[in-house]
């Protein structure tokens, strides 16, 4: 089923009673009420917002995916599950012990999915492509020779323009950017948590301080699906120096794209569960095949 993705931005109050999360509107004194059951991410960005940690148990019992925004409306923090598969101990095991030939090998199809979703985004809006295709079909075990990087260097200008730099603190549409890649990171690292795994230990990504390395390694060919959300609205407003409220709330909706998986078609939320669970086989020597979507 595909899960609701729940967005806050006003003052409220938020309590569960009887399995059904209660919102009551502080400025409209209004209650509305939603069976936690439906709910797969919910993103408060008001800092006049207060819970109960009743909530918050049965929103973590859920395997709800909670995040929360700073005071100039970024994610910035996130409430996962980490007891939220059946064979939890063994999966984590499997994933600590996993040989490093295994992890270049995943990290290699990582980047070619990741390389080959960039070519297709760029095919879609009528832009050059033909070099970058060939990043793709040599990429080393491990990315050794940088493929990524390197088909990068020819993306974002030509997604863009040739002014644009992709920087985190950079001009527009760097911050619409750095919003789509936030929610993406949260959406990865719940389904890595509801496939049993660590998002904290990655296949690439290492940084002692990064507590979602894993995460980040897994949104990689994810990346030109918010891009490709980003171009539209870039497109739609030129103009926009500011994250809008509208912005944001359409930024969200990226959990309910379709994306393409094999000859079928799935929200992208359930997508990354099977990314989530193919890398759990993957982990368990099961098979040796990260399934990712292919952006058309």
């Amino acid at each position: 089923m595909l899960k609701r993705t729940l967005y806050f931005s006003v003052p409220c109050h938020l309590s569960v009673k009887n399995k059904q999360l209660i919102i009551n509107i502080k400025e409209e004194n209004k209650i509305q009420t939603i069976p936690v059951e439906d709910i797969g991410y919910v993103l408060l960005e008001n800092n006049q917002i207060s819970f109960t940690l009743n909530l918050l148990e049965e929103l973590n019992n859920n395997n709800v995916g909670v995040i929360f925004c700073n005071s100039k409306h970024n994610p910035n923090a996130m409430l996962l599950n980490l007891d939220g598969h059946h064979l939890q101990g063994e999966l984590f095991r499997q994933q600590i012990e996993v040989s490093e030939p295994m992890k270049k090998n995943l990290w290699k199809q990582t980047i070619e999915a990741k390389i080959l979703n960039q070519v297709a985004l760029l095919q879609k809006i009528g832009k050059e492509n033909r070099d970058i295709i060939v990043y793709s079909r040599n990429v080393k075990s491990g990315d050794s020779e940088n493929r990524e990087g390197a088909a990068s260097r020819l993306y974002w200008p030509r997604l863009f323009g040739n002014e644009f730099v992709r920087d985190r603190y950079g001009p527009p549409p760097n911050q619409m950017l750095n919003y789509g890649y936030t929610i993406l990171r949260a959406a990865v690292a719940r389904a890595l948590c509801g496939s049993g795994l660590l998002p904290t230990l990655g296949i690439q990504h290492h940084n002692r301080y990064n507590a979602y390395c894993l995460a980040d390694d897994i949104m990689e060919p994810y990346r030109p699906f918010v891009d490709e959300m980003v171009y539209d609205l870039n497109v739609k407003y030129p103009e926009m120096q500011i994250l809008e409220k509208e912005i944001r709330a359409e930024i969200l909706k990226l959990m309910t794209i379709d994306v393409k998986i094999g000859k079928n078609r799935r929200p992208l939320m359930i997508g990354l569960s099977q990314t989530t669970a193919s890398l759990a086989r993957c982990f368990s020597g099961k098979t040796r095949k990260l399934i990712y979507p292919e952006l058309n």
